[in-house]
């Protein structure tokens, strides 16, 4: 192990501070995401129904669904991410398939770390309502480095 390596214990300290820094930062708190799960490579994060995210006061507009699986995805991706690789990062690319809405309900989100690659994570999302009915797939590459 090289002299300036992270130590497991630094590491895990890091994946959990990015759990707590995450929903805090500017654009997520004014969403108003919260993370409900963090655990290395699964994560689900919740948005709390607000009538304002809306199109119509009822059905999420789509631009709101894909923020939060951006961030799911993302949250994913640092929950068991090696700090020794870097700290800087961006979503590469993301695919969303839109199959049903969140009817003035909680949005949730799951999502899962399905590969690791040197510097990319792909992540795969899917977006339900409160009571589990499917509202959205996603497909994301993160990169950290």
């Amino acid at each position: 192990m090289a002299e300036d390596a992270l130590s497991e214990e630094q590491q895990q300290s890091r994946r959990a501070a990015v759990a707590e820094i995450m929903p805090a930062t500017p654009y997520l708190a004014g969403l108003g995401v919260l993370i409900e799960r963090y655990e290395p490579d699964s994560v689900t994060l919740r948005l709390p129904f607000r009538a304002d995210l809306t199109n119509d006061g009822t059905y999420y507009h789509g631009g709101v669904i894909a923020a939060v699986i951006d961030t799911a995805g993302a949250a994913a991706a640092w929950s068991n991410h090696d700090f020794n690789k870097g700290a800087r990062a961006s979503t590469v690319s993301m695919s969303i398939q839109y199959v049903g809405a969140a009817k003035a309900s909680d949005l949730i989100c799951h999502a899962r770390a399905v590969r690791r690659g040197k510097e990319l994570t792909f992540t795969e999302i899917t977006a339900t309502d409160a009571e589990g009915g499917v509202v959205a797939h996603g497909i994301q590459t993160y990169r950290i480095v």
